[in-house]
């Protein structure tokens, strides 16, 4: 069995935030997604990328809300130097007139939702996961390989980052993902991860999860075998028996 459980370092720095989690399991590989869905996706991608232009009220990237807001989190723990939040990564390049291009289907999807909502989404393969999939504090150490790199690049005392049993998943919150779990073009199984800090924003959240899950059904034939909110009244749950 494995389970995701958001720590309670976690909740101590951000007692009020939602964690929207989906599970789903028989995704199509990426060769295998047929050629109108393929195209439907990359419109997808496209058109969350002018839909994130209503978030981008200033053209200093920091003075963005939503980029405010996470900048103040970042705050909260330990980062490495020029780690910022991965929506401010897919916003800054929309403000730069450099869209978020296509990679694998799956990425597509969440890549999209992230623009369309100005919240920050990832995904991880489960079958990858060694042992339960925690969000909380470290102290350090956590082997870790970046995407696009070959070296380990391990986490920092005092880091928040999503961790397993044999090392870091994802650096600095939401920063970075490790090579070992990230979605390929045949991962079947995922996990995916929506990250909402801003309580009036819950609505905002169930309505990426919906959308979310809808798309992952639809165009890569997917199950949603959970779709659920972690709060800190509800801290973990089973994502696999």
């Amino acid at each position: 069995m494995k389970r995701f459980i958001a720590e309670d370092s976690f909740w101590s720095l951000f007692p009020k935030s939602a964690i929207g989690i989906i599970v789903v399991r028989g995704m199509k590989s990426a060769s295998d997604v047929p050629a109108d869905d393929a195209a439907e996706i990359s419109r997808l991608l496209r058109d969350a990328n002018e839909q994130a232009n209503a978030y981008l009220t200033s053209n200093v990237i920091s003075e963005n809300e939503p980029v405010k807001v996470w900048r103040e989190a970042y705050r909260q723990f330990k980062t490495k130097k020029g780690a910022r939040c991965s929506i401010e990564n897919l916003l800054k390049r929309v403000l730069k007139g450099n869209p978020v291009g296509s990679i694998t289907p799956s990425v597509d999807i969440y890549n999209a939702v992230s623009l369309k909502y100005a919240l920050p989404v990832g995904g991880e393969d489960i079958d990858s996961l060694v042992g339960d999939f925690r969000l909380g504090i470290t102290e350090g150490g956590d082997a870790f390989t970046p995407i696009g790199e070959d070296g380990d690049d391990p986490t920092l005392p005092g880091e928040l980052c999503y961790r397993d049993t044999i090392g870091a998943v994802c650096r600095c919150f939401n920063w970075r993902d490790g090579q070992r779990t990230a979605l390929s073009d045949d991962s079947s199984n995922a996990i995916l991860v929506v990250e909402c800090l801003e309580p009036e924003r819950r609505e905002t959240l169930e309505t990426a999860l919906d959308e979310f899950a809808a798309l992952m059904e639809r165009h890569l034939g997917a199950t949603v075998t959970t779709r659920t909110v972690i709060d800190r009244e509800h801290p973990e749950i089973v994502i696999a028996e």
